[in-house]
């Protein structure tokens, strides 16, 4: 139960640490350079991209099978296109009767609840890379951390760009990066019954992340 717990902490600190000071970079910062934006979220992408060829896929393939672990990424992309399109329908809106503050305002709401369920998978990853060993939890941790600073900065730009006040704009960052810890507590705890778990939840979170980066490079290129 101990060990649960110092995961679930460190599954919180990280991911809520990581968005949190993207959302201070976002408020303080008075430009906001699109070619430095897309550098750091490219950034992110690339470090992403080498948790899940280096750390997560080798890993669930190490302690399971190639079934289990293509199970666990069909998995991922599968639940994190039901959580887009979910989110996307329940905020769908009409631009044209808007104003752009609002549109900003709604944008950055869009991201931080999006970027609220992508980072259950993050957490997800860091409860079962702890049952795989603590190395693997560690590195995924502070990976998480990095990645989560732009994400932060994506939300946080809109939400003030669209009038929302400072303090309520770092509060929505802080409370995006909760659902980590939630998915650290999870990922503790199923990774716990076996081995084969471990596996799909690692591969599941690797299904998960591909999906997110392959969005985001998408949409930087619309």
């Amino acid at each position: 139960m101990q060990e649960i717990i110092k995961t679930t902490m460190i599954g919180l600190f990280f991911g809520t640490f990581g968005t949190t000071i993207g959302g201070i970079i976002g408020v303080v910062t008075k430009k906001h350079s699109k070619k430095f934006l897309s550098f750091v979220l490219a950034f992110a992408s690339g470090l992403m991209m080498a948790i899940i060829c280096f750390d997560l896929i080798p890993e669930a393939l190490e302690i399971s099978n190639l079934i289990s672990a293509v199970f666990g990424i069909l998995l991922g992309i599968a639940m994190m296109i039901f959580c887009d399109k979910l989110v996307e329908k329940k905020f769908n809106m009409e631009e044209t009767n808007i104003s752009k503050n609002n549109t900003l305002l709604k944008t950055g709401i869009i991201v931080s609840i999006g970027l609220a369920i992508h980072n259950f998978p993050e957490g997800l990853a860091i409860g079962s890379g702890f049952g795989a060993s603590i190395k693997l939890g560690l590195s995924l941790a502070i990976a998480i951390c990095l990645h989560d600073i732009p994400e932060g900065i994506s939300m946080a730009i809109p939400m003030k760009n669209g009038g929302m006040k400072k303090s309520k704009v770092i509060f929505l960052v802080i409370m995006s990066g909760i659902t980590t810890g939630i998915g650290a507590l999870v990922g503790a705890i199923i990774g716990g019954i076996s081995e084969e778990v471990i596996a799909i939840c690692l591969s599941f979170a690797a299904g998960a992340m591909l999906y997110i980066i392959s969005r985001g490079i998408n949409s930087r290129s619309k």
